[in-house]
């Protein structure tokens, strides 16, 4: 069976493709490993992020992608490329069309840039969507009733919250603090605590375990290795979930206050509907433990957890897929 449309979520932590009928059939880390010797690409996704930390001066392993956008044009070509081989029949002789997902607040330079790099890696027709109404779609959000809703995707580089209605969005607000930002936050906070360095693998690794937005009557805790900045030595500490949730405060004050904003920018009859069916929370930073309730206690309004949230906006590029022709007058489309 040939592959004639393809739905990518280029996010800045991790990529997932998404097939109709097929659903995602590849979610790999949007990371890539390059050889400083002749400037070639030695590893992308999985296996270039199990190099993070642990390459000699000639391999460099970065991200393509910061906060939602493009850093490097020739790195980000050379992964959508790795996906679409990835996913595509070894005999099929159809490009197919493909369908990125990008943030609310991208300019139209950085717009040009993601469809240039997707016809670039081999696609037939590019087109890009709007991240919050393709997390909308994914999440099962009516995104086409005349009520208002209010979608809330926390990523790895950027929080994109937007309040939806009638198939577009009313307003958006885009803000660069995310996943990494809280995996900073813990870094930051063990080096000035504990005198101790640890890698960005190790932070996140941290952050999935015993993260959590609000501290609990009973703590996790979890033994943590990196080196000591004081003796340079390697060194093992126990550490708290309460203390993690601490280091979190001030990245989550800053989505909390984005989130605010934006509530207080929506029409009085939008908000209203807001109240009634509350805030929905969908991508990785919404796996965090107790966000939903942090930010329900913070401003009132209830909030809920999408299903699967790190797939979301995978999910909406494929009913958007199914339904291009519908959703070309509401989608921001190129073809060459």
């Amino acid at each position: 069976m040939f592959i004639t449309k393809i739905g990518i979520d280029l996010g800045t932590c991790n990529s997932l493709v998404f097939i109709p009928k097929k659903g995602v059939v590849l979610a790999e880390p949007s990371v890539v490993a390059v050889s400083l010797y002749n400037n070639s690409i030695l590893a992308v996704g999985q296996a270039a992020k199990e190099m993070t930390g642990r390459t000699p001066d000639t391999i460099q392993v970065y991200r393509p992608l910061r906060e939602g956008v493009i850093a490097d044009f020739r790195v980000t070509l050379a992964m959508i490329r790795y996906f679409l081989r990835k996913v595509l029949p070894r005999l099929q002789f159809l490009k197919p069309e493909v369908l990125i997902g990008v943030p609310a607040g991208v300019t139209s330079t950085e717009q040009r840039a993601v469809i240039e790099a997707a016809m670039g890696a081999g696609s037939k027709a590019a087109y890009i969507a709007k991240e919050p109404i393709l997390a909308a779609i994914g999440a099962g959000i009516p995104i086409n009733s005349s009520s208002g809703h209010m979608i809330v995707d926390i990523g790895g580089g950027t929080t994109e919250a937007a309040v939806i209605s009638l198939g577009g969005i009313v307003v958006s607000s885009s803000l660069r603090v995310a996943g990494d930002k809280l995996d900073e936050a813990i870094s930051d906070y063990l080096k000035k605590k504990y005198n101790l360095a640890v890698g960005e693998t190790t932070a996140e690794e941290i952050k999935i375990k015993i993260g959590s937005a609000l501290s609990g009557k009973t703590e996790n805790i979890l033994e943590v290795k990196g080196r000591d900045l004081v003796l340079g030595l390697p060194k093992t500490l126990k550490i708290s979930s309460n203390e993690i949730t601490q280091a979190l405060q001030d990245p989550l004050e800053e989505i909390m206050r984005v989130v605010k904003l934006l509530l207080r920018d929506t029409p009085p009859e939008l908000s209203a509907d807001i109240m009634d069916k509350g805030i929905i929370l969908s991508g990785g930073g919404a796996l965090l433990r107790d966000i939903d309730t942090f930010i329900s206690e913070s401003i009132g309004v209830p909030c809920f957890v999408a299903e699967d949230p790190l797939t979301c906006v995978a999910r909406g590029t494929g009913a958007v897929l199914d339904n291009l022709e519908a959703y070309k007058r509401s989608i921001m489309s190129k073809r060459k």
